[in-house]
């Protein structure tokens, strides 16, 4: 993965999210982008320069976040966007390609009823790109144990998998894979994709009203270190994914989530 990209937002623990992106790259030899965005209109009779203002001010918040960190002997680039996030998103995927986006939670606090806020969930729901949400507070450790919750086996690209092949093979992990069969499930949806399966120990095939809720029964057994599952049009977290917003009644896993998007399925 070589370039990762990490959003930063007003949280006051930005830095943490960017730590742990700093420490993810380490291991893989990637780059990082930190990206603010900002949105300006100018109206007639405004300054001309009032959008380099904000760039700037954007920028200066950038290196105060920076600042906080141990950069390591990673290139940290500074991205500013004037308009929507997803929009720079998509731009810069376009112009560079973007290997993976690291971000935080909305909260860790269990009084917090939001999983993923509106610019997070945004991003999940608007883009096509790799996601890894870490819970805020998390500090990165390889993963031995992943877990890969679908409902549906089949993946018309295999590319789909890369991020998860590139993590599972450089930390040696363990992958099991959990197929949920939820009410209206098809003789199709049980055909596994042969790359996924010839990466995983372990297929479990369980019944349940909704994948989260086979996630929820075999989440302590198994003991994941990494849950990843996809983002499609159907399957897992159909309902989910339609919005930006997720509450934690909805979704939530206290181990980082790997979000694989299969949109165009």
């Amino acid at each position: 993965m070589t370039n990762i990209l990490v959003p930063i937002g007003t949280s006051a623990d930005a830095h943490e999210t960017l730590q742990y992106a700093i420490d993810f790259a380490s291991d893989f030899g990637g780059n990082i982008y930190v990206m603010e965005v900002f949105n300006v209109i100018a109206k007639t009779g405004t300054l001309a320069n009032v959008t380099e203002k904000i760039a700037k001010k954007g920028k200066e918040r950038l290196k105060e976040v920076i600042s906080k960190v141990d950069a390591k002997s990673i290139d940290l680039k500074v991205v500013t966007y004037n308009g929507e996030l997803v929009d720079g998103l998509n731009d810069l995927n376009k112009e560079m390609g973007i290997d993976l986006i690291i971000l935080a939670t909305r909260s860790h606090d269990i009084r917090e009823e939001l999983y993923l806020g509106t610019t997070s969930g945004g991003i999940i729901k608007r883009t096509d790109i790799p996601t890894l949400v870490v819970p805020r507070g998390t500090s990165y450790t390889s993963f031995k144990n992943i877990l890969v919750a679908f409902k549906s086996g089949i993946l018309k690209r295999k590319r789909i998998l890369d991020p998860l092949t590139t993590i599972s093979n450089k930390h040696r992990s363990n992958v099991n894979l959990l197929m949920v069969k939820t009410p209206g499930y098809s003789d199709d949806d049980l055909r596994v994709n042969t790359a996924l399966m010839d990466m995983s120990s372990q297929l479990t095939i369980t019944e349940n009203a909704t994948t989260y809720q086979g996630v929820l029964e075999h989440f302590r057994s198994q003991k994941p270190d990494l849950l990843c599952v996809f983002r499609r049009k159907r399957g897992f977290f159909k309902k989910l994914w339609e919005k930006s917003t997720i509450l934690k009644e909805e979704f939530s896993a206290p181990v980082p989530v790997l979000i694989l998007s299969v949109k165009k399925d």
